[in-house]
């Protein structure tokens, strides 16, 4: 008698997830669930929050010890990486360096949960995390439904941010907030760690790459199903004629070395940069998201110092 054949994958993307063909998608990172806490390193505190009755998405938010209760202090929302299709604010990868940089920069932070690919195809992950921006933008007058943010949050100083995947949505959650506004709230920087962006031209030493010009584009299309190709302004950005009307004051770019995507966050920062933007900062020897599987490392926490620099230097006291 044969032995059972186990099911194959219709798309096996290991060693992050695979996809078989009724749809079941089986991660094999980012799974873990964290609870919120007071964390004893740092006494930042964080809890759960509902945003999204519709969905029943969440966010963690996020305190630092307070000092002066009566100090508004800057705000950040922050969009989880994973190519679309992995992770979540609640693993201990994300609530510890949430932990952390809530800590080093004394901000309130609302990290955000939105639905994955390839189950909730882009621009699902978009649209989700507008609503969460609109969720923040409730709590202006200070009568939404979450004190921390109602008491404590400074809405004439937000600022986006996200690594990867989160750092794309913090792209396009900055030109959508360019166009429609949200009142009360104003955006005073973006900041995007090592971004996940495209096209269909290889740049740099991309071409050097062919397989993984092609696992991208399979990625990609898997994430996004509806998209023209790497062109798409959803992930290349720079083929969109309006991006120059991504609203902030100010903004960092975050690319480290040996990381395949290095190019394209040059490539990003170097057009905004002809139109008066801010600033890149390269991690040496190091590949993407570094930071969040070693995050003591001395690369790590340079580059956690020059984010905190990046929100703090126009905020101190």
């Amino acid at each position: 008698m044969d032995p059972v054949m186990e099911e194959e994958p219709v798309h096996d993307f290991s060693p992050f997830f695979r996809v078989y063909k009724e749809g079941r998608v089986e991660r094999l990172m980012g799974t873990d669930f964290t609870p919120p806490s007071v964390d004893p390193k740092t006494s930042v505190e964080s809890k759960d929050v509902v945003f999204s009755p519709e969905t029943g998405l969440s966010a963690r938010l996020y305190i630092p010890e307070l000092h002066n209760q009566n100090q508004k202090l800057p705000l950040l929302v922050y969009f989880h990486g994973g190519a679309f299709c992995l992770m979540s604010p609640f693993s201990s990868m994300y609530h510890n360096y949430l932990n952390t940089l809530v800590h080093e920069a004394n901000i309130v932070a609302v990290s955000v949960a939105y639905r994955r690919a390839p189950e909730h195809p882009l621009p699902t992950a978009y649209e989700d995390s507008w609503t969460a921006l609109k969720w923040v933008a409730s709590h202006v007058n200070g009568d939404g439904p979450e004190d921390w943010l109602n008491y404590l949050a400074d809405f004439d100083k937000v600022y986006l941010a996200g690594d990867s995947a989160g750092a794309n949505i913090s792209h396009h959650m900055g030109l959508r907030y360019g166009k429609q506004k949200l009142k009360g709230l104003k955006l005073a920087g973006i900041i995007l760690i090592h971004p996940y962006l495209g096209g269909s031209e290889p740049i740099g030493a991309e071409a050097d790459k062919p397989e993984k010009i092609e696992f991208t584009e399979k990625l990609w299309r898997l994430a996004c199903p509806g998209t023209t190709g790497c062109d798409d302004p959803l992930f290349n950005p720079v083929a969109d004629p309006n991006w120059v009307s991504l609203e902030a004051t100010r903004l960092l770019v975050c690319v480290a070395e040996k990381d395949f995507y290095r190019h394209r966050g040059w490539y990003y920062f170097e057009k905004l940069k002809e139109s008066g933007w801010e600033g890149v900062v390269e991690s040496k020897e190091e590949d993407h998201t570094f930071h969040l599987y070693n995050p003591s490392c001395e690369s790590a926490l340079d580059l956690l110092k020059q984010i905190v620099s990046f929100i703090n230097i126009q905020h101190k006291a």
